[in-house]
């Protein structure tokens, strides 16, 4: 036994001296490329800004991102291919497995993969979440006088409620699909979310208003479905006591943002180490300062980061897509539904 006991420390040893070395390997290679270009990861977003920081403080890797969709950073590294401008890139969950699909994405497993959970990440390490977002309700309490607490106490209400653009966002599908999982549909079944929404259509109760903080800010919206970051972020920016913010108590969906790392990276290296960074404890604190919920929830969060967030009993109905395939299928066909199921009984 005690030779069985030595080996197992030479192995545990020998591990992690491969795994410094591949680290400060990737570090030196990182900064010779010394840029990384990103899409879809601006710097208002979950605080992405502090990590691009960090990077060049750190490393001396300049940072450059362009925003856009998920389907549009999937699009770009499809079209561009060997001619990438682009290096790393942040997709809805749900787009993971389509980058994977469509071959644009080369795997990279950081030194934190299995503090990750095995729902958020591609078992080959070529996309995985860095952080999670649950779809909440923002209420203007000005304009509401009762904020409500749940899906089905939509539908008493007389104020509006906007969910962006479904069919388009990931955002506004996600709101779908959350309310669909409140309301006992699921990931191939909508159709308890969208008779919920063309009640509401009928009401006149639908606002067509974009889900920006100036529009908050401005008192159009009254009730607004959002990732919980989202709508942290923007009541803290305005005024945290002119907004309440709130997770469905009848459920809701828990997903989140993945890195994929182009097959066709111009600095490949840069885009793995700040993979690496954003799965770190100074990346998942960086994130949790934005207001979204690290994917590895053993990070200890300052008292001040986590002050910041909703108490954990808000998120015990969430739950995380099961059936990426079927979600995927579905949301393939929800602006045609959209439009047939609700849009086409929208009052006023």
């Amino acid at each position: 036994m005690k030779h069985l006991f030595t080996a197992s420390l030479l192995t545990l040893a020998l591990s992690a001296t491969a795994q410094a070395t591949d680290i400060s390997e990737l570090e030196a290679k990182a900064r010779a490329e010394g840029r990384l270009n990103s899409v879809g990861m601006p710097d208002s977003w979950a605080n992405w800004k502090d990590t691009w920081r960090d990077l060049t403080e750190q490393y001396g890797i300049r940072h450059q991102d362009t925003d856009m969709s998920s389907a549009q950073e999937i699009a770009k590294f499809a079209a561009e291919k060997d001619n990438a401008t682009a290096d790393i890139g942040d997709v809805g969950a749900a787009f993971g497995p389509i980058a994977v699909q469509q071959g644009v994405t080369q795997p990279y497993k950081p030194s934190t993969w299995s503090e990750i959970p095995d729902w958020a990440k591609d078992e080959d390490g070529h996309w995985m979440l860095g952080y999670t977002g649950t779809i909440a309700f923002i209420v203007n309490n000005e304009l509401v006088t009762r904020a409500p607490g749940s899906w089905a106490e939509l539908r008493q209400g007389d104020y509006k409620v906007a969910l962006g653009d479904v069919g388009v966002a990931a955002q506004a599908n996600s709101a779908v699909l959350a309310a669909a999982f409140a309301l006992g549909g699921d990931e191939s079944n909508l159709a308890p979310a969208l008779n919920l929404f063309a009640e509401l259509a009928r009401q006149g109760r639908l606002s067509p208003v974009d889900l920006n903080i100036a529009n908050l800010e401005k008192g159009e919206i009254e009730l607004a479905v959002m990732w919980d970051f989202n709508a942290l972020n923007y009541r803290d920016q305005i005024d945290r006591d002119r907004f309440t913010v709130v997770i469905p108590s009848d459920g809701s969906l828990i997903s989140g943002y993945a890195t994929i790392i182009n097959k066709y990276a111009k600095h490949p290296n840069a885009a793995k180490l700040a993979r690496e960074y954003i799965l770190s404890d100074a990346g998942q604190i960086n994130l949790a300062r934005g207001y979204a919920r690290p994917i590895r929830t053993n990070v200890t969060l300052p008292e001040d980061v986590q002050a910041k967030l909703l108490p954990n009993d808000m998120y015990a109905k969430a739950r995380p897509i099961g059936d990426f395939d079927a979600w995927e299928q579905t949301t393939r066909t929800l602006s045609r539904l959209w439009q047939s199921e609700v849009l086409l009984h929208q009052k006023g």
